[in-house]
């Protein structure tokens, strides 16, 4: 049994008057039973000039390695990666989290969780034994079912499911990195997910995580090969295929590489791969359209060891695993690219940064 963790309220340090909602960042984190320093879920404050605060452990958690938040409710969910858990959590206070239910069975190691952009229900990812598990939510964003999707099958090599991304046709896509292959779900209310169909990679690539861009295409970062690998929809079966594949830094992988996160920028013009090794900021241009992605530039990460990056409001933020801190980076409009770093904020053993809300965009009124 693990011991219980404690979050110490005498090193919270919290910004006079309340903190906003699309002020906050959540951060994951490997704690002791994950080989981590980190102590549970942590609250960043994100100032508009790019630099972060820490404002403490929001809730005390056995290596919340990956967090998702609720589309409209003031709820988040974190995997248990050691402990095989997957927990719901609502907001308490400036920036507190209380569990909001019991700990839900996962499967081993279970490593990524997403949310349905309408809130029905939520995905997790297990790299331990391949599972893909939903969880459907309830009115309150609090978990009320469990189902197993079926597994994947290949024969010779274990499964190893990895990430999960909501379409934005309603379907789920989700990432083996074991078997090297994509699967395309259809959510059945009452049943979990159905597959619709399958995309191949090449093998030993590793598909890892991945994210569409505005144009439809969806791209996967390849943790053993470390490139993008795009995929594109056929208009009239909804079906995709795999319509090529790019190197995922201008220089080429490295000796010792894997690649990590793959985020992109809100306009869509460029595309940001974390790769651990060589602690590189890949900077990939994408043309208007999505199908077709280059490498331009590789940006050291300023750490040890980037886990995960995350891209918002014209800043770039990378969660150092290994030196345990996010340096941040203001972007160029024009070209993407990272200047130099503008913040650095210590954070042990980080893993996952998540936005407890984004921003209204001045343009549009709407979420960016």
């Amino acid at each position: 049994m693990a011991t219980p963790l404690t979050a110490d309220a005498s090193s919270l340090h919290v910004p006079p008057g309340a903190v906003p909602a699309h002020e906050l960042l959540w951060t994951g984190c490997y704690t002791a039973d994950g080989g981590g320093r980190g102590t549970g879920i942590g609250a960043l404050w994100a100032g508009a000039d790019g630099t972060l605060r820490w404002l403490g452990v929001a809730a005390a958690a056995h290596s919340p390695s990956f967090l998702a938040v609720h589309p409209i409710l003031d709820v988040v969910y974190a995997v248990g990666e050691a402990a095989r858990t997957v927990t719901a959590y609502r907001r308490s206070g400036d920036f507190g989290l209380e569990p909001a239910g019991p700990h839900w069975p996962a499967g081993d190691a279970a490593c990524h969780v997403a949310v349905d952009p309408q809130g029905r229900f939520l995905v997790v990812a297990c790299w331990g034994d391949g599972q893909v598990l939903l969880f459907e939510l309830d009115g309150d964003g609090g978990i009320s079912a469990r189902f197993a999707a079926a597994a994947s099958t290949p024969a010779g090599r274990p499964s190893r499911a990895h990430a999960s991304l909501m379409l934005d046709d309603g379907r789920v896509m989700t990432t083996d990195l074991g078997h090297d292959l994509l699967r395309v779900w259809n959510y059945v209310p009452g049943q979990g997910l159905r597959l619709d169909h399958e995309v191949t990679l090449p093998r030993d690539s590793g598909p890892r995580h991945l994210v569409q861009h505005p144009g439809g295409s969806v791209f996967v970062v390849t943790e053993y090969s470390v490139e993008v690998a795009v995929v594109q929809r056929s208009a009239g079966s909804g079906t995709f295929s795999l319509a090529g594949v790019v190197p995922a830094t201008a220089a080429g992988a490295l000796a010792g590489d894997s690649a990590a996160e793959i985020a992109l920028a809100a306009d869509g013009r460029h595309a940001y791969v974390g790769v651990r090794g060589s602690n590189r900021i890949g900077v990939l241009a994408v043309d208007a359209g999505g199908g077709i992605v280059r490498p331009v530039a590789d940006i050291p990460s300023g750490g040890d060891w980037p886990r995960h990056h995350l891209v918002r409001n014209g800043w770039l933020h990378v969660a150092h695993e290994r030196s345990g801190d996010v340096v941040t980076y203001r972007l160029d409009t024009e070209t993407g690219l990272p200047g130099e770093a503008v913040g650095r904020v210590d954070l042990a053993s980080p893993t996952a940064l998540v936005p407890a809300r984004d921003m209204p965009s001045p343009r549009s009124g709407q979420w960016t």
